[in-house]
């Protein structure tokens, strides 16, 4: 991904080096102070320069190994500032932070499943009149993703022996159990046994497995010649850097985000929407210039994949976190929230049995993300 005009400047004078690096700087200068104002708009204009950064290094180790494993990468970096966010403000919060995870990880499923899952569809489908995408993966990652949904985040509304919408310690462990065991699966499909299921449809027919050679699709999958294993593992570094330093920044302009959010009359899950927009905010981009490049599947992978790691490892994450977190964990979703799951639910297994979706289905997607960021705002 380094481009020739990259290549003839220092390090120091590319800005996704140089981002990464000042960021840790500011981060060390600023954390566990309290700022003004104007600092605290330094740190969101460095913390947005520092996502963007995270996407071009996600995509230089992308591009050197290739699909459906660099779909992997962004993910996995993206769930992991997420569960770094969620945990610290649910520590800073107390009970007030008890359904934080809850509406960050169903944030995240909608955002993806429709928001990023739509607007890719809708591109493609704009580029070439259809989008197309290998139905077996993108079905198979869905219908496992509304699998861990249903258990984590409806199943607590239900129970009875624990007070509230929260699972009592043996539940909270089966859930954490599953959740694990579910994403394991989907990992071992994704890279080694239906990893073909994963890589893009060449003959239109949505169902091309068959066609791919596995040879072919070894870092060629981003288009030009893929980078040097010394350029991909500067990426690398730079990459958890960069990470390091969103997780950071985000935990210094989380408090302002609450005050504006309260100063707004909002509700406290308006917080939650907030945290998985600027977490998700490396694979929608990730995912457009995918969809963009009309590499629909790629595009897919990634919302997919990102749902499915914003259930697979969050929950289990926070169910550790609660061991040493004095809080409650508050799951179970409430009545309106089920109804946009249960919608979601229809749509999608409409969407990604076929293989090949219109503009018609990726606007349906992206109504069902409108509507669930006005409900989260007015509900």
């Amino acid at each position: 991904m380094s481009t020739s005009a990259e290549q003839r400047l220092p390090a120091w004078a590319v800005w996704s080096t140089a981002l990464p690096v000042l960021a840790i700087v500011l981060l060390a200068f600023t954390w566990g102070r309290d700022m003004p104002p104007w600092v605290v708009a330094i740190i969101a204009a460095f913390l947005f320069g520092a996502v963007l950064a995270a996407v071009h290094h996600a995509e230089v180790v992308a591009h050197r190994v290739g699909e459906p494993f660099g779909s992997l990468v962004l993910a996995v970096a993206v769930t992991v500032i997420e569960v770094a966010l969620i945990i610290t403000m649910m520590s800073a919060k107390g009970a007030k932070g008890a359904g934080l995870a809850r509406d960050t990880v169903f944030a995240a499923v909608m955002i993806t499943c429709n928001g990023i899952a739509g607007l890719c569809l809708l591109l493609g489908a704009l580029k070439r009149g259809l989008a197309l995408f290998n139905a077996d993966g993108a079905s198979t990652v869905f219908g496992a993703i509304i699998t861990l949904a249903g258990l984590t985040l409806v199943l607590p509304t239900f129970t009875t022996s624990q007070p509230g919408p929260e699972f009592n310690d043996t539940q909270l462990s089966f859930a954490a159990l599953a959740s694990i065991a579910v994403y394991g699966l989907f990992i071992s499909a994704l890279t080694v046994r239906h990893r073909p299921d994963y890589l893009p449809v060449d003959d239109g027919s949505g169902d091309g497995a068959d066609d791919f050679d596995l040879a072919d699709y070894d870092g060629e999958d981003y288009g030009g010649e893929p980078p040097t294993d010394r350029q991909a593992l500067n990426s690398l570094i730079l990459l958890l850097l960069a990470l390091v330093a969103v997780v950071g920044l985000g935990k210094g302009v989380s408090p302002t985000i609450e005050r504006g959010v309260d100063r707004a009359g909002l509700p406290a899950s308006v917080v939650g929407v907030v945290i998985a927009l600027m977490v998700l905010l490396p694979e929608s981009i990730a995912a457009v210039r995918a969809a963009q490049r009309d590499e629909v599947q790629t595009s897919l992978n990634l919302a997919l994949g990102s749902a499915m790691a914003s259930i697979g490892l969050t929950i289990p994450s926070i169910a550790v976190a609660t061991i040493w977190l004095s809080t409650p964990l508050l799951l179970g979703l409430d009545a309106s929230h089920m109804v946009l799951l249960a919608m979601t639910v229809a749509v999608g297994t409409l969407t990604f049995v076929r293989g090949r979706a219109t503009l018609v289905q990726g606007g349906a997607h992206l109504v069902l993300c409108a509507g669930y960021l006005i409900l989260a705002v007015s509900p």
